[in-house]
């Protein structure tokens, strides 16, 4: 065979070996690191809610999960400047499926049956679970679970603090359950409910700056078998999880988590423990 006719024959084999390759790649390389390159995509809620995020600008970096957002971002190597801030629902963060951010943070409990759809970074925070009812009610006289167990108790469906009122405080009645701490807040308020069980800072906000005469009752020992530690949600499979993990368990090593959660929930530490 001619020289030429081999040398055209070896060019047009590399270059099919070539394109096979570049094909295979594309196949099987991972989807880009971010949403958007460049840029850290946060999600939070709609609203975002004191002292989480301080009235509901999590751009501004006030407020416990705005403050943890940033944190992480500079973790993974991003100024604030390259910080952008998205909304979801609840259901949305938890739900399966391709996501609009790299991470959502309001409040997700780590579960198991969640582990099933969505990946999580480490817990940043361990909440605990408290009552909170109307100054003069029965309720807000109550000194111990038992006193609890025959009133009407609410709280926000598929939370901690519904399994809470199942599992600690047992009432005789089943709970009632709202689709968010606000229904669950109007219903004490129109005494629908004599009692409504919420995470602690919550339980602070609504007594301090929602509910006229709202006072917390005390705080609930841990759910058996679980606590409620929440992380930071990301797609199920993302990429970014172990870089997202190891930023978290920096975050706690270095004392910043704890920094970060006594300037803005200082006070979870003064609510009196029911038994």
């Amino acid at each position: 065979m001619p020289k030429n006719r081999l040398l055209t024959r070896a060019a047009a084999v590399l270059a099919a070996a070539a394109t096979a390759f570049g094909l295979s790649a594309c196949a099987s390389g991972a989807a880009p690191e971010y949403v958007t390159p460049g840029k850290l995509t946060i999600a939070t809620g709609e609203p975002a809610y004191f002292p989480y995020v301080i009235d509901d600008d999590p751009a501004s970096g006030e407020g416990f999960e705005s403050a943890i957002g940033y944190a992480v971002a500079e973790q993974l190597g991003f100024a604030a400047a390259d910080v952008v801030w998205v909304r979801s629902t609840f259901d949305e963060a938890i739900a399966p499926g391709p996501k609009s951010y790299d991470l959502n943070l309001q409040q997700i409990s780590i579960t198991d049956e969640r582990k099933g759809s969505i990946d999580f970074s480490p817990p940043y925070y361990s909440a605990g679970q408290a009552v909170i009812a109307v100054e003069g009610s029965k309720a807000a006289k109550a000194t111990s679970i038992a006193d609890l167990r025959s009133l009407s108790i609410g709280a926000a469906t598929g939370t901690t603090s519904l399994k809470a009122i199942e599992q600690v405080i047992a009432p005789t009645t089943p709970a009632q359950v709202f689709n968010s701490n606000d229904d669950a807040k109007l219903a004490l308020e129109s005494g629908q409910v004599d009692a409504l069980v919420v995470d602690v800072p919550t339980a602070f906000y609504i007594t301090g700056v929602e509910l006229d005469g709202g006072v917390i009752v005390g705080q609930l020992p841990d759910v058996e078998g679980e606590t409620d530690q929440w992380g930071l949600a990301l797609p199920k499979g993302s990429a970014l999880t172990a870089a997202v993990t190891k930023a978290i368990e920096t975050l706690r090593s270095n004392g910043t988590l704890a920094s970060i959660a006594a300037k803005w929930l200082g006070a979870d530490q003064g609510v009196p423990l029911l038994k």
